[in-house]
């Protein structure tokens, strides 16, 4: 999954998998966060996903301390365009609602956005300042230049 988000070395996602399992371990034990597999005939994975209740503060109308989040969403590239992120979503949805939540949280890749919009997901804005420039770079891809306007000549 992060190889296809951004082009980390294998040194950045070596030296990255201990945290994140030190993170994520005891989450999974307590509940915090839920995971979803989608398996093949033989066992081996083809999609899965992950929801986090993270934090959240209480509101008027939403007094929940918890905002599930939804992150590590994957398909191996072979069971891509067969649903199977839509239907871990679905499922997703389905438990946030059982639990009374008002809403479910994610940031999408471009891959992922056309799976949430046609699950019905709307996109928002969210603002962020880099206190360390040096983790904000993301490559991105540049807009084509725009074509120059045609100029009126004057009447003569």
């Amino acid at each position: 999954m992060w190889r296809e988000l951004r082009r980390f070395s294998e040194r950045d996602l070596t030296s990255h998998a201990p945290e994140y399992l030190r993170w994520m371990r005891p989450r999974l034990r307590d509940g915090r966060v839920v995971a979803w597999i989608a398996e093949t005939a033989d066992g081996h994975t083809a999609a899965s996903g992950a929801m986090w209740y993270q934090p959240s503060l209480p509101r008027p109308g939403m007094p929940q301390q918890t905002s599930p989040y939804i992150f590590t969403m994957f398909t191996e590239p072979p069971h891509r365009g067969h649903s199977l992120a839509t239907r871990i979503v679905r499922l997703m949805l389905g438990a946030s609602r059982h639990g009374g939540h008002a809403r479910v949280l994610l940031h999408a890749s471009n891959q992922g956005r056309p799976v949430y919009r046609r699950i019905g997901f709307e996109r928002t804005w969210e603002m962020r300042f880099w206190l360390d420039a040096r983790l904000a770079h993301v490559p991105r891809k540049r807009a084509p230049p725009r074509p120059a306007r045609p100029r009126r000549s004057g009447a003569s």
